[in-house]
């Protein structure tokens, strides 16, 4: 029995000098395959094109607003809006909506995707999907409508239909102006103008 005892007893002691070397073993193995780290450099970080950043700056849901010299509000707000990389006056915008409140009192609704607008010249581009509403009953469609912000003009760069309480109406171009002679605003058709006229009924007469 006394003999069992000395050989667990040195069993024992064998392990407690064992067990620590071979952790010592380990430790000093896994400092051997690790990567070396150099506290001089800095932590590796995500690389940012800053100038693109800057380049992407914008203000959201701007507005301007105006009066032309004849006297006809002019409000232009948009989703987004970035300045020009290459001057400041200019600008891109998003989502653009506008009105035209004329002196005679016609309201003209615009909206198009995007706009470029001109601080310093006082014009705006409107681009792509442009729809002009007017409370007098007529939806106008363009691809482009540029505009000026001090005076009464709008003009189409190309193709525009109609449609309104005469009919629907397809031409070459559009321009809204201001009518010297006659004192009054005035939107002309030109270049191939088809229009298909469409009577009211006497139910619509008397609505």
């Amino acid at each position: 029995m006394a003999r069992a005892d000395n050989t667990y007893s040195r069993i024992i002691a064998g392990a407690k000098i064992l067990l620590p070397l071979a952790a010592l073993g380990l430790l000093s193995t896994l400092f051997l395959i690790s990567r070396t780290i150099d506290p001089s450099k800095s932590v590796p970080l995500a690389e940012i094109d800053l100038e693109r950043r800057a380049q992407e700056m914008g203000v959201t849901n701007p507005s301007f607003a105006g009066m032309t010299v004849g006297g006809d509000e002019v409000t232009i707000a948009a989703d987004m809006a970035r300045p020009d990389r290459d001057t400041q006056e200019r600008l891109s915008a998003d989502q653009v909506r506008g009105e035209m409140r004329l002196s005679g009192g016609t309201v003209f609704n615009l909206r198009s995707d995007e706009a470029r607008l001109d601080q310093g010249a006082m014009t705006a581009a409107l681009l792509g999907g442009v729809r002009i509403t007017t409370t007098t009953g007529y939806v106008i469609d363009t691809d482009r409508l540029d505009a000026r912000l001090d005076v009464l003009h709008a003009e189409s760069a190309g193709a525009v239909r109609a449609t309104g309480p005469i009919g629907s109406l397809d031409a070459g171009k559009m321009l809204l102006h201001h009518n010297a002679e006659t004192d009054t605003a005035e939107v002309l058709f030109t270049g191939g103008v088809v229009l298909i006229y469409q009577p009211r009924t006497f139910e619509e007469k008397d609505q």
